[in-house]
């Protein structure tokens, strides 16, 4: 396999997210088989965080949430990026 990833449509994939994802088969798959608003979330909830340390650990749940099944992180209101020009209902 090459070192070829699908991003968002938004975010880059950060080097970070892409070298576990690299080195992970399983979650590679996976990464591949959502849709880029899907991956959309999953960057921005990973960069989203201050702290390297939280930083890291969500990288690697990116990962084991994948292969768990999870197509989207679980009670993340989603990227803030893609509601801000939304209109009000």
């Amino acid at each position: 396999m090459t070192g070829k990833l699908s991003s968002g449509v938004l975010h880059p994939i950060p080097p970070d997210l892409r070298d576990a994802l690299l080195a992970d088969p399983g979650a590679r798959a996976r990464w591949e088989d959502i849709t880029p608003l899907a991956r959309n979330e999953w960057i921005c909830w990973t960069t989203s965080v201050k702290k390297p340390e939280t930083r890291k650990e969500h990288v690697q749940r990116v990962c084991s949430e994948l292969k768990e099944g999870m197509r989207r992180p679980c009670c993340w209101p989603g990227c803030p990026h893609r509601t801000r020009n939304r209109r009000p209902a």
